[in-house]
């Protein structure tokens, strides 16, 4: 009953903002031949109920993973649908603001004794009155169709975000000179990966298709910088064997994220969230993927190493947990003449590792996804995350220090990117 009652107060407010938003629609094509009104007006109610009714069974479809595809489509076109229209109330509700004041100036005005109008002038004959204007386009009629532009433009945005820009992978090169780069790893080719999120992920094919492309840059080794899940180890199921097929010479070694621990699910006990985590580590395992739980390992070559540090979750903004304990990781690695780092959140850079650990040459990083919405046009590039994160997509650099940030390889919530395309990073270590 609860469920029921909440569905038609939810159901009612949606309708208003559809009523209202509907006015434009009305207003717009009020002139046009009854068959196109019959057709606009019949498709604008019919997406509408169509939208009302899904949001409506929402609650009833199972929490499986079978289902999870089609419930993530029911609310992410439930909040596209609602949000565009958001934009279309703001420019009917200035109209209707400016009617108020009109309005209400009229009101005023009829307080006050008016002046006596002019004397009629003479009228002229037709011959010799000027034309008459074109007629224009009215204030009203104006912001109605601003309002149906603005509210078209982020359902058009968006949806080309999901069927483009979700997999539209591309390969970002980077060169770092190392000064105390040893010789035998001069030119190393590194590649990374973050953030797969393989929970969200709606095409197989295209994801194969992003594993090609870092496949065929034939990496000399790849570092998986967390968040392989959304929250349970069973999202790999139908990935695994598109994931295991990530190889390279040197290794493939990996660390945690935030979203791998299963804190933003409610599990039935303590037990089955443990048992999800074994259960996530044992598939890095089984992929070949050598995970980093706050520790190291050398890369060897021609009697000369460097080293790799992988730490478990650590961030300094917001609430995200703290797992990472790099003292014990960096422990034991105080003579390798290069250190690696691979910690999923960048904030660990400025808060602990440049403070404490200033012989950490490069720390690879992910997490910010570019918040999967930006514009990025050459060397110029902005997204609203920057505004939380000082680093938040690709390299950086204080002092003999380096941080890359990796924009990704999959996304959350959104299932879909726009300007902030998926990341397959490839980058050169080459001796200063």
């Amino acid at each position: 009953m609860n469920k029921i009652l909440s569905f038609i107060l939810i159901a009612t407010v949606l309708l208003a903002i559809d009523w209202y938003v509907f006015q434009a629609v009305r207003i717009v094509w009020e002139d046009s031949q009854a068959q196109t009104r019959r057709m606009i007006y019949g498709t604008y109610w019919t997406l509408t109920l169509l939208t009302i009714g899904i949001l409506g069974i929402y609650p009833y479809l199972p929490a499986s993973a079978a289902m999870l595809t089609a419930r993530r489509f029911v609310m992410v076109w439930g909040f596209m649908f609602y949000f565009s229209k958001l934009f279309a109330v703001l420019f009917i509700a200035v109209d209707d603001l400016l009617r108020l004041g009109q309005w209400i100036y009229a009101q005023i005005a009829s307080w006050f004794p008016q002046r006596p109008p002019k004397p009629a002038v003479a009228e002229l004959p037709a011959e010799l009155l000027p034309e008459p204007a074109p007629k224009g386009i009215t204030r009203s009629e104006f912001l109605m169709q601003a309002g149906l532009v603005a509210a078209a433009v982020p359902l058009a945005t968006m949806s080309f975000g999901i069927v483009s820009g979700a997999h539209d992978y591309r390969i970002r090169r980077v060169r770092v000179a190392l000064p105390n780069l040893p010789k035998a790893f001069d030119g190393i080719r590194i590649g990374q990966l973050s953030d797969i999120h393989s929970g969200s992920f709606f095409n197989r094919v295209a994801v194969q298709g992003g594993v090609d492309m870092l496949l065929n840059e034939k990496p000399d080794v790849v570092f998986f910088t967390g968040d392989l899940v959304n929250d349970s180890a069973d999202e790999m199921r139908d990935y695994f064997d598109i994931f295991k097929k990530v190889t390279a010479p040197m290794g493939v070694y990996s660390v945690l994220g935030n979203h791998d621990y299963g804190d933003y699910r409610q599990w039935p006990s303590p037990q089955a969230k443990f048992h999800n985590l074994q259960t996530l580590k044992q598939t890095h395992a089984d992929m070949g993927w050598r995970l980093l739980m706050n520790e190291h390992i050398d890369l060897q070559a021609d009697g000369e190493k460097i080293a790799v540090i992988g730490i478990e979750n650590w961030g300094a903004k917001g609430n995200f947990p703290k797992y990472g304990r790099m003292k014990q990781a960096y422990a034991g690695t105080e003579d390798a003449p290069v250190k690696l780092l691979l910690s999923h959140d960048p904030s660990h850079w400025d808060a602990e590792v440049r403070r404490q650990y200033k012989d950490v040459d490069i720390m690879f990083a992910g997490h910010t996804h570019g918040m999967q919405f930006g514009i990025e046009v050459g060397s110029f590039k902005w997204s609203p995350v920057q505004y939380m994160y000082e680093q938040w997509a690709g390299l950086y650099q204080k002092e003999n220090q380096y941080l890359y940030v990796n924009r990704g390889f999959g996304y959350i919530g959104f299932p879909g990117r726009i300007g902030i395309l998926p990341e397959i990073t490839i980058m050169e270590l080459v001796r200063a």
